[in-house]
């Protein structure tokens, strides 16, 4: 129990501070979808240079971080994986930032923004900063530094709202007041929104960098290219996984750009609607990144205990537990949870419970992945995240020219659930693990029950406090069931233990 202890204490401070300066960037939606200066269809390209930014995010660090975890666990040669790892990433950013300026025109064109090239000149500073932060935070954790960790999270994030409260709404009512106020020399009401919140991203990349600079400088300047090389093999499957995750994760936004038909505008309007929407899967996208914080190093760490497979199913148990309440709690409070967005963004709302549920099937994949990443199977890994990167562009060129945005949310869903699946299947045979596996889909079709009847309910009575009622009941009724069947387990665990008899 201590092992699962000490992951909760990894995933509340690593994860916690993750999710404390995600849900305070969370902020920033409301800001910017009621801002009277950003239209849905600069949302949309916004969420469309946004989604660009993951996938050359991933290919910048090149799987090292995971790599780093796996070979600084040997205390003899930390020093050499921090320099290696260090010198490898700051070589690789100068020279692939030079590339991607060399080669602007075709990144526009891939995120369909090509009547806004500053979008893209603005994006690249920001991939390169964030790449050359990847390390140093991944020192950090693995040093076991989480109230540095959480300082620099949470204070990077209050940089970002500061400046883009700043630019979108505190400059245009100055302006309105006065035009010829003291911030026409910061900011310039013809110029396109979006790039002033990419400055403020900017601004809060700069500032992060600098706080980690201790850090990013190794004791040592020295290169092991053995070392390195070994690493890299390590690494490059990751590169793959991470590709094809981040494609999965993002690419739906700029394949609407690609497939769907219409006029600019039209197109844009519709990544807006959906790119603002999904941010309504924030709860269980921000544990799922927790979680994932936490676990990395710990599921590392684990894999020299005895018997760590009991340890990761039971991991897996308390984490299907959590992301089911989180599912009730979105999909059940929508009226509540809307609010977040501006009204002209509502008519996307009917993907949110898909894609709550796509999003509870890659964080049940993140677990099982443990068993192709302890036993140095990164190439099963790679595979598996292709066969999703298949199905999403498959069924995304197929459907969304006919269903728009709600093609892009089943693809999602089908693509995780596929991902899972195949994981499970695959790990069972190679690096066995007691899940308790039916018992864990039977808690996912409960909370799907609970959906449905919740809105067959509401259907017959349209009435905005009948629906919380409900769905606080339903969702007291699944906690309940839970602690029923759960008793044991909940017993054993320090804090709640003695609250249960």
């Amino acid at each position: 129990m201590s092992s699962i202890k000490k992951l909760a204490g990894q995933t509340l401070w690593y994860g916690g501070s993750s999710i404390a300066a995600r849900f305070v960037n969370y902020l920033l939606t409301p800001l910017i979808t009621y801002s009277a200066v950003v239209t849905t269809a600069d949302y949309g390209r916004m969420g469309a240079v946004y989604a660009a930014m993951p996938l050359l995010n991933v290919i910048f660090t090149y799987g090292m971080e995971t790599a780093y975890f796996r070979f600084v666990q040997k205390k003899e040669r930390a020093e050499a994986v921090n320099a290696t790892t260090t010198i490898s990433l700051l070589i690789s950013t100068v020279l692939l930032t030079m590339l991607l300026w060399m080669n602007q025109s075709w990144l526009a064109k891939a995120a369909s923004v090509e009547a806004y090239p500053e979008l893209i000149k603005l994006t690249i500073p920001i991939i390169a900063l964030d790449a050359l932060s990847a390390i140093p935070f991944a020192r950090i954790r693995n040093e076991n530094r989480p109230k540095f960790y959480a300082f620099v999270k949470i204070a990077g994030i209050l940089i970002t709202i500061l400046f883009t409260a700043f630019f979108i709404s505190y400059c245009p009512a100055q302006i309105k007041k006065n035009p010829d106020s003291w911030v026409t020399l910061l900011y310039d009401p013809k110029v396109n929104p979006i790039n002033y919140i990419l400055i403020a991203n900017i601004l809060q990349c700069a500032f992060t960098l600098l706080l980690l600079v201790k850090w990013l400088i190794p004791k040592k300047w020295s290169f092991n290219a053995a070392l390195w090389k070994e690493m890299m093999i390590y690494a490059l499957p990751m590169l793959i996984v991470g590709m094809g995750g981040m494609v999965n994760e993002v690419f739906d936004r700029l394949m609407l750009g690609w497939w769907l038909p219409g006029t600019e505008d039209f197109v844009d309007g519709q990544r807006g609607m959906y790119n603002a929407c999904y941010k309504l899967s924030i709860l269980i996208s921000l544990f799922i990144q927790a979680f994932r914080m936490g676990a990395e190093p710990f599921f590392f760490k684990q894999a020299e205990e005895q018997n760590p497979q009991r340890t990761y199913a039971r991991v897996l148990k308390f984490f299907v537990i959590t992301i089911t309440f989180m599912f009730l709690i979105v999909s059940l409070f929508i009226p509540i949870w809307k609010h977040f967005i501006a009204p002209k963004y509502w008519p996307a709302l009917g993907v949110v419970p898909i894609l709550l549920l796509a999003n509870m099937f890659l964080g049940v994949y993140y677990n099982l992945s443990v068993w192709y990443k302890v036993t140095n199977r990164t190439r099963a890994g790679a595979t598996i995240t292709l066969i999703g990167v298949v199905i999403t562009c498959a069924i995304n060129y197929i459907f969304i020219p006919k269903y728009s945005y709600t093609a892009c949310a089943w693809a999602t869903f089908l693509c995780y659930f596929s991902m899972m699946v195949i994981s499970y299947v695959w790990g069972q045979k190679e690096y066995r693990i007691p899940y308790a596996w039916k018992k864990l889909v039977a808690y996912f079709c409960i909370v799907v029950i609970f959906f449905f009847i919740h809105k067959g309910l509401t259907a017959l009575w349209a009435n905005t406090i009948f629906s919380l009622l409900i769905a606080a009941i339903l969702t007291f009724v699944y906690g309940w069931f839970i602690l029923l069947v759960e008793r044991k387990e909940f017993q054993k665990l320090p804090v709640v233990g003695k609250y249960i008899k």
